[in-house]
C-alpha cells in the first residue's frame, strides 16, 4: 500500500468530474486501499479518489472510532433523499477550515463494492454527511461551494498564506465524535 498525495483548495484539479470505473479490477482495488491508507494516515473520515488526483467515482469512508469498519464505494449514486440537517464539515482538502453545511439527512446510496457487486443502502447522521460530501468531490464540488463569495475569499488567502509558510503544521482530525467536526 501507498500513502497518496491529498491536493489541497484551491487547485483547480480538484474541479474535474470523475469519470465512472469501467470493471472492478485489482487495479482499483488496490487504489481503493491505497486511499483508505491515506485517508487513515491524514487523519480523516472520508476521502475521493478526485482528492488525491485520480479521477475516477471511488470514495471512501470509516466513521468508526475503532477505524475498522471502511465503506469503498464504486460508481456510488444517491436514490433518495429525505430531510435536512445543517452540520459543522471540515476536509482534508481545505486544511483547518471548519464550516456549517446543510445536507439531507438521511440518503438511499447504490454503488459497487470492491467485488464489483452492486449494494444498496440508508444511511444517516455521520455517514450519510460522508457520503453527500465525498459524492460532491466526484462532480467537482467542494464544501466551501456552500459559503458565501466573502468567507471563500478570505479561505483563499489563509490557504495562499499557510502554504507560503512552509511546514506549517496540518491539522489533525478528530475521530467521528459528534462532539467534534471530523474532517472529511
Amino acid at each position: 500500500m501507498a500513502l497518496l498525495k491529498i491536493l489541497e483548495y484551491p487547485d483547480p484539479r480538484l474541479r474535474i468530474t470523475a469519470s465512472p470505473v469501467p470493471a472492478v479490477t485489482g487495479e482499483i482495488r488496490q487504489l481503493a486501499a491505497d486511499i483508505l491508507e491515506t485517508m487513515y494516515a491524514a487523519p480523516g473520515v472520508g476521502l475521493a479518489a478526485t482528492q488525491v488526483d485520480r479521477h475516477i467515482r471511488l470514495i471512501v469512508i470509516d466513521i468508526s472510532d475503532t477505524r475498522d469498519q471502511p465503506h469503498v464505494l464504486i460508481n456510488p449514486e444517491i436514490l433518495a433523499r429525505e430531510g435536512v440537517e445543517t452540520g459543522d464539515e471540515g476536509c482534508l482538502s481545505v486544511p483547518g477550515v471548519t464550516e456549517g453545511v446543510e445536507r439531507a439527512a438521511r440518503v438511499r446510496v447504490r454503488a459497487l463494492d470492491t467485488t464489483g457487486k452492486t449494494i444498496e443502502f440508508e444511511a444517516d447522521g455521520l455517514l450519510a454527511v460522508c457520503i453527500q460530501h465525498e459524492m460532491d468531490h466526484l462532480v467537482g464540488k467542494l464544501f466551501v461551494d456552500y459559503l458565501s463569495e466573502l468567507k471563500r475569499q478570505r479561505l483563499k488567502k489563509k490557504a495562499a498564506k499557510a502554504r507560503r509558510q512552509d511546514g506549517a503544521a496540518k491539522p489533525t482530525a478528530p475521530g467521528p465524535s459528534r462532539d467534534r467536526t471530523p474532517v472529511i
